[in-house]
């Protein structure tokens, strides 16, 4: 009996303590984030800028292979990144892998706010991209932007090391349609914006000093 209550006392400490430090960690979160918000609001500069979520939540603009990216509670490692520029203006793809059978892509740019997209591959489409406007689905998107980029790809992206890529993108709303053609046709991938609330950055290393 002794030695039951002795058990019983270990799991409660043990309960106690696992539960005291999620506390804390849920209050270092809730009080990182206050801080965020009260250096944005009284803090000279952009008013709208994603530094501080970025601090908090970490930087999607710095995402590089082997890095995870938990996406509304699902974690993915990255597994590849496609960097690509036009003109002078750059925006980077980067390919995400449960490992469990679950692959995406999140893609990251300025233009001029932070705009992070979480692609699925679609098969299947008998649409093409050119016209002002295509209907998927029930869904009618309108043309954005196209044109032509280059590209250099680090890690797993099926790609070779550097190339260009033909893309027009179509918008309704926060869904996003996109066709790319890395020289074997068009591609077609289907897209959500994420708020910031909706992704959590997890870098392997520390991102090398730029120079």
């Amino acid at each position: 009996m002794e030695f039951l209550l002795i058990i019983v006392v270990a799991l409660l400490a043990i309960i106690a303590v696992v539960v005291i430090f999620n506390f804390l960690q849920n209050r270092k979160a809730r009080q990182a984030e206050a801080d965020a918000l009260r250096n944005r609001t009284y803090r000279p500069g952009d008013p709208f800028s994603s530094a501080d979520d970025d601090a908090v939540r970490g930087d999607p603009r710095q995402l590089k292979p082997s890095d995870l990216v938990e996406i509304r509670g699902e974690t993915y490692a990255v597994r590849g990144t496609l960097r690509l520029s036009q003109g002078g203006f750059i925006w980077t793809e980067n390919f995400l892998d449960t490992g469990l059978g679950q692959k995406a892509w999140i893609s990251v740019e300025d233009d001029p706010d932070l705009e992070v997209v979480l692609w699925r591959e679609l098969s299947g489409v008998t649409v093409s991209p050119g016209p002002s406007s295509i209907d998927l689905d029930g869904r009618r998107y309108t043309s954005d932007e196209s044109g032509g980029a280059s590209f250099t790809s680090a890690g797993t992206t099926g790609l070779a090391a550097s190339g260009s890529v033909r893309y027009h993108d179509y918008s309704a709303g926060d869904d996003r349609l996109s066709f790319e053609d890395f020289g074997s046709g068009w591609e077609a991938a289907r897209g959500e914006v994420l708020s910031r609330a909706e992704y959590r950055i997890y870098p392997s290393n520390p991102a090398p000093d730029a120079p």
